[in-house]
């Protein structure tokens, strides 16, 4: 019990601070600690991420941090993509999951060291 309200407080924080990260944390956190299998975890990460997005996203848009075009635009662009992604999530298998989110964590590393 401890150990997953330590978890949703650390990855409110994060995600409430850099605006992503929840999923970061509670993704490999899920899959390693709670032993969900790769499935499940994504699942269980982006039921738990939405309550976050929409708190953090309240407090953003009160203090003008947000450029209502673009996000709008991005949303809509977003719950097509969401859809897609989750027709596929169907039809590979978590093996390949796990291997293309770690090659994912590596291209965004590098980009963030490299810019």
């Amino acid at each position: 019990m401890i150990k997953k309200i330590l978890l949703a407080i650390s990855s409110g924080i994060i995600s409430g601070l850099f605006g992503a990260g929840g999923g970061l944390i509670l993704l490999p956190a899920f899959t390693h600690l709670f032993k969900l299998n790769e499935k499940d975890a994504r699942g269980t990460t982006i039921f738990c991420i939405l309550p976050m997005v929409i708190t953090a996203g309240i407090f953003y848009y009160k203090s003008n941090f947000i450029d209502l075009d673009i996000a709008i635009k991005c949303a809509i662009g977003g719950m097509i993509g969401a859809y897609i992604g989750v027709k596929i999530l169907n039809k590979i298998s978590d093996k390949f999951l796990r291997i293309s989110y770690i090659i994912f964590l590596l291209y965004v590393s590098g980009r963030f060291l490299l810019s």
